[in-house]
């Protein structure tokens, strides 16, 4: 029996010894000097315990009796037993047909059911013998292997196909051992691990192909990744198992915990990475009322405390007069005596009602009562405490007292008053009155206690006349007024004068003057003309005098001026007054003229004849950094927010520096405003820091409808974050691709005219992007597309040639101009090139520029002067734009104006983009040349699938009737996914060479592919 122990990681060496058993196929396999053995674990333990980000649905090595996996031919893998350190069974699998030709030995697994996960992970453990090694020539020998799996709703029995399976890889080892290694009893283990998905139906087989090797496979185990369930701000995140892409992040809502609420507006929200990690915590719960957080549990609040709302954080002492008695209260009662208004919160101390005023004393004045009075001496522990007024009258021959009419009247009130005084008016002349005056507060009405009043009782006198009433204006002059009246419906005696008050509008009753009059009319003189004024009259007897009647508002006339002199009378007045206002407004003219100069341009662009004037009015960029201190530029140039206005609502994807969510700034006053919030991420560096706020020191420099809006910086607090406007649709690249073929030219021209606008602002204020691309333009709700991600843009100055250059920087080059490569000469110009790129990427719905060609490729494709073929289906007009920004001289390319005016053009007459052009010199058979296959020179889909190395799916092709190239160049995404083909890379890797198929059909046989 042969058993074999494993080192301590997973390329540790292996020990072989041969134990005395006698098997007849050992002699076999040593004229191959290869031993099948058996194998045993000593001091390396094959056993490794499960990691917690992973759920493992399949592994070999812990199955102890036989794994009974389909071998195809039977005679092909063979299933070996072994046992570990602790004697534990073990099952392997191996094959060694080194010495046949054409092996072609199949091995499957039991159906494996994956749950809800989507993204598997294939681990593999395994020996392979070094060819070299073995005696004689062994021509067919290899030291690879295969792997593959088919996705399955359900077992599928015992039956295999080898066309239903899908391959995953070829599996090669990192270590093979030799015949040297088995005389010193060691021997290289092997361990690859493999990625499978996204996977949709219930469960799956892996299949393994030997084509002549002699494979000692060890162990096979399969799992997936999931978050773990946790509990994080109380809320309760359970399992979920990872997305299917490596990038992808999970968005789970919280559960939140026994007697605990969600937060309003902002539930509890965490993010599962494709690594089983739990990331980006949004939102939280709280406790509810009447509990508190300890840990991660909300705890009652004890006796004798409360908690009112869940946005409180701690239990509270119950407040002054009141208790509690049991654990988990919102609110404390009253002690007996104490009460708490309606209105008072639950902190509020219980309070009494107030005692009775004090000091009450009064004045009469015939038939008018002033009374007054002291604050209680207790307030009951309020500061609301207001007075009221009840009034009786009381016969003489009876003493019996009754609530007194309506005819009486309070000034400032009856109830409710909160000075301590109170005139009463109208009362009837030579009567008795008592009068009791309450203190109240609001917990008065609560009170079942007596109520306590200070009382007074009273004898009018004479009652003075009632207020004067119908004041007529009788004659209005510039600078006097005449006005009559009527009698006081009650004279109450004999009235011996009328007093006049008036007063200016605009000086309220600050200032008055006093007109007074025998009669029931008078006349107010020393008035100022073209002013209004208020009137308000009054009687007098020997009671006194009675209330002002109501106010009465009158303008008196407008001064009378002098008449102008007609031009009949005097011309030369007219004339000369006429030249002089001329004179003046030709100086401003001359004078704003000169300005605008100076601090505006104008420029022209000229184009097949059309010519269009641009008016331009920019302030000149300023870079952050020479300034001196980054962060002076930054308070100059980007308003610092409050954190607390920003609500974060979710992750919409990563930056370089950190996370980008969406969410709202809520500023006070202001509508809310949806925004996109770039985040720095935990523990960066100051440098760092710098760096990213950088960004925002460029951004808030510029203001056009078609340059990304930057809504501000927190930069003092934590996170820092950058917030800029929110375009719902995202990067322009993504959402071409996603709605590809959904828009009309006019709709992409339109397109490309807000990104031409937006750069013709950038380079007007002297400013280089550096790294426009589609990916780098942001869309809108209404497909307006702004430039945004200013992270390698640079200053220029004033001289259009001047260049930004760095050694350090990556260069996108892809989208960069030749002299930016080879010399890192960035300039307008340069940003032009990548505008060319862009006008290319949005007619080809979002293509990859030179396709699967490698960087060094397009360099050297660039510098033999070819140029990117036209879309399918692209305007020759637009062509012919993209062409013109290529031009290899920098001066020979077209201005951003100009392409503004050119694409104007073609908005408002459509037919210019039909129009006939020349195409590139150079043809697309040329570039493929040069590192991809000429696709003239295939005459069968056979050839061209072997060319691309994608033979295995031939079968797909020809069900689905694509017997010719013809019909392969017509085929789209949809329709390889349809064949089955259902790896990512693989669909990319055809479509793009089907791309370049069709461009080189185009090219050589003038023929149009219609997709």
């Amino acid at each position: 029996m042969v058993s074999t122990v494993r080192g301590g990681d997973t390329e540790g060496s292996w020990r072989v010894y041969i134990e005395n058993h006698s098997y007849s196929m050992i002699s076999a396999f040593l004229s191959c000097q290869w031993i099948m053995f058996y194998f045993h674990l000593c001091s390396l333990n094959l056993a490794e315990g499960q990691s917690g980000k992973e759920v493992v649905v399949l592994d070999s090595k812990a199955q102890q009796t036989e794994l009974k996996w389909i071998s195809y031919p039977p005679n092909g893998w063979e299933e070996i037993s072994g046992v570990d350190e602790s004697y534990t069974p073990i099952r392997t699998y191996q094959v060694c047909k080194v010495m046949e030709p054409n092996q072609n030995n199949w091995l499957r697994t039991n159906w494996i059911e994956k749950g809800n996960a989507q993204r598997i992970f294939v681990q593999l453990k395994f020996t392979i013998r070094d060819c070299n090694s073995l005696p004689g020539m062994v021509s067919a020998c290899k030291e690879t292997f295969n792997l593959y799996y088919q996705e399955t709703a359900s077992e599928m029995g015992r039956s295999m196909r080898e066309n239903q399976y899908v391959k995953i890889d070829t599996i090669a080892a990192d270590e093979s051992f030799t015949q040297g290694d088995l005389g010193e009893r060691k021997m290289k283990l092997n361990t690859e691990v493999r990625i499978i998905g996204p996977l949709s139906r219930p469960g799956f087989y892996l299949a393994f192909q030997d084509v002549g090797a002699c494979i000692a496979l060890v162990s096979v185990k399969v799992y997936y990744k999931k978050c773990w369930s946790i509990i994080e701000n109380l809320a309760i995140f359970p399992d979920t198992v990872t997305g299917s892409e490596f990038s992808s992040l999970v968005e789970v809502k919280g559960i939140c915990i026994n007697n605990a609420e969600e937060e309003a507006d902002n539930p509890p929200i965490m993010h599962c990475s494709a690594e089983g990690e739990w990331v980006v915590p949004i939102g939280k719960c709280i406790c509810q009322a009447g509990f508190h957080q300890k840990g991660n549990s909300c705890e009652p609040c004890g006796r004798g405390y409360y908690k009112t709302s869940s946005q409180d954080l701690q239990c509270s002492l119950c407040p002054m007069h009141s208790f509690m008695d049991h654990e988990g209260s919102w609110r404390c009662d009253c002690n007996d005596g104490y009460y708490r208004a309606f209105s008072d919160p639950p902190s509020a101390a219980c309070t009494r009602p107030p005692s009775a005023p004090q000091n009450l004393v009064y004045t009469i004045n015939q038939t008018t009562l002033n009374l007054e009075w002291s604050p209680p001496a207790d307030t009951g522990g309020r500061n609301d405490v207001t007075y009221s007024v009840q009034c009786s009258h009381c016969s003489w021959e009876t003493e019996d007292c009754k609530p007194c009419g309506p005819n009486v009247g309070y000034l400032p009130a009856k109830s409710q008053i909160m000075d301590t005084y109170v005139n009463i008016i109208e009362l009837f002349p030579h009567a008795n009155y008592t009068f009791e005056v309450e203190a109240v507060n609001g917990v008065s009405d609560l009170s079942r206690t007596q109520r306590l009043f200070a009382t007074v009782t009273i004898t009018t006198g004479q009652a003075v006349p009632s207020q004067v009433s119908e004041v007529t204006k009788e004659k209005v002059q510039q600078r006097s007024i005449e006005l009559s009246w009527q009698e006081p419906r009650q004279t109450n005696g004999a009235i011996t004068e009328y007093e006049i008050i008036y007063y200016r509008k605009d000086q309220m009753e600050q200032t008055y003057s006093t007109v007074r009059a025998k009669s029931t009319s008078a006349t107010v003189n020393n008035l100022k003309p073209s002013t209004a004024y208020v009137f308000q009259i009054r009687a007098l007897t020997q009671a006194g005098y009675g209330m002002f009647g109501p106010r009465l508002e009158i303008m008196t006339k407008e001064e009378e001026t002098a008449a102008i002199v007609s031009s009949e009378q005097n011309p030369v007045i007219i004339i000369a007054l006429v030249a002089v206002a001329g004179t003046i407004i030709l100086a401003f003219m001359v004078f704003g003229f000169i300005i605008g100069r100076r601090h505006c341009g104008y420029s022209k662009a000229n184009q097949e004849g059309d010519e269009e004037l641009h008016f331009q009015c920019t302030k000149t960029y300023i870079d952050p950094k020479a300034k001196g201190e980054p962060n002076r530029a930054l308070h100059q140039f980007a308003k610092e927010l409050d954190a607390s206005c920003i609500k974060i609502e979710r992750v919409i994807g990563a930056g370089q520096f950190g996370e980008v969510c969406s969410g709202w700034l809520k500023v006070p006053g202001k509508q809310d405003t949806s925004v996109a919030i770039k985040t720095l991420k935990v523990g960066y560096t100051e440098k760092q820091k710098r760096d990213f706020l950088c960004e925002a020191s460029i951004m808030g420099q510029f203001d056009h409808p078609n340059v990304v809006h930057l809504e501000g910086v927190v930069a003092r607090g934590k996170p820092v974050m950058i917030v800029i406007e929110y375009m719902e649709n995202g990067s322009l690249d993504s959402f071409l691709r996603t709605h590809g073929g959904q828009f009309t030219a006019i709709q992409l021209v339109g397109m490309l005219r807000n990104i031409a606008a937006g750069m013709r602002y950038l380079a007007d204020t002297g400013y280089v992007h550096r790294d426009l691309g589609a990916r780098n333009i942001l869309v809108n709700s209404n497909l307006v597309c702004k430039v945004s991600d200013f992270g390698l843009s640079r200053i220029i100055n004033n001289d259009l040639e001047a260049v930004y250059s760095k050694s350090d920087r990556k260069i996108p080059v892809r989208w960069t101009a030749p002299e930016a490569i080879q010399f890192r000469k960035f300039t307008s110009a340069s940003d032009v090139w990548s505008y060319g790129i862009v006008i290319w990427e949005v007619m080809s719905f979002g293509e990859r520029p030179y396709w699967d060609m490698s960087n060094q490729d397009v360099m050297k494709a660039l510098e033999e002067s070819y140029r990117l073929p036209a879309p399918m289906d692209c305007a020759p007009g637009l062509h012919q734009l993209m062409l013109d920004c290529w031009k290899k001289k920098r001066e020979e390319r077209p201005k951003f104006d100009q392409i503004v005016s050119i694409l104007d053009k073609m908005i408002r007459n459509p037919k210019t983009l039909k129009t006939p052009v020349e195409t590139s010199a150079r043809t697309v058979s040329q570039l493929l040349n040069q590192g991809t296959q000429n696709f003239s020179a295939f005459h069968s889909v056979q050839e061209w699938l072997e060319a691309i190395k994608m033979e295995r799916y031939r079968d797909n092709l020809i069900a689905a009737g694509c017997s010719s190239l013809e019909s392969v160049a017509r085929m789209s995404t949809e329709d390889i996914m349809t064949l089955g083909i259902t790896l990512v890379d693989h669909q990319k890797k055809m479509m793009n060479s089907i791309q370049i198929m069709r461009s080189q059909m185009l090219q050589h046989q003038n023929i149009g592919v219609q997709v």
